[in-house]
């Protein structure tokens, strides 16, 4: 079944719903995050998405997102879908916003009200193969250097936050999510 998923203004407020296919097709302004996940030596964890996935599958980008559903708050959603994706719960805390939009394999458009949220673990993720065929922990100076490598390798969200946010900030992320 396909999701309702929240239409938002430039503001984030809540305008309406639409299902997950026709908000991608159209290239309609949601609501969704991207979760952050360090360890305690401040590494970030990236995920490799499932090769099945329907647009940017075997890209690496940050640790989990997702959408909040109709009804649903963005952080409980953020908190649920962490645990489908990669098998693990822990404190989220939202550290920063942003939209972006962009095109995407499959004639689809991501067009987000994007929810940046940080968090710390020291484990190994148990993810669902269905949604990440991967994952790795990194050095952000290594990984702000295989960005500007090979961007493609990357997907189009990932890489506009690391392209805006600069280094200190990121660094900032990690220590939030570490004390």
């Amino acid at each position: 079944m396909d999701e309702m998923l929240i239409l938002v203004d430039a503001d984030d407020n809540s305008i309406g719903s639409q299902t997950k296919t026709r908000i991608h097709q159209q290239g309609l302004l949601h609501r969704a995050f991207s979760i952050f996940i360090f360890d305690s030596q401040g590494r970030l964890l990236l995920q490799q998405r499932a090769f099945s996935k329907y647009h940017s599958g075997g890209l690496w980008t940050n640790s989990c997102c997702g959408h909040p559903r109709w009804g649903e708050a963005t952080a409980a959603a953020a908190r649920r879908r962490l645990q489908e994706e990669m098998g693990f719960s822990c404190e989220l805390q939202q550290v920063s916003s942003f939209i972006y939009r962009s095109e995407v394999p499959g004639d689809l458009i991501e067009h987000e009200f994007d929810h940046i949220y940080v968090g710390l673990f020291d484990g190994e993720p148990q993810g669902d193969p269905a949604e990440a065929h991967s994952w790795l922990w990194m050095d952000i100076q290594q990984l702000t250097d295989e960005i500007k490598r090979s961007p493609d390798r990357f997907t189009f969200w990932f890489r506009e936050i690391m392209n805006t946010v600069d280094a200190n900030e990121i660094a900032r992320w990690a220590r939030l999510a570490i004390h």
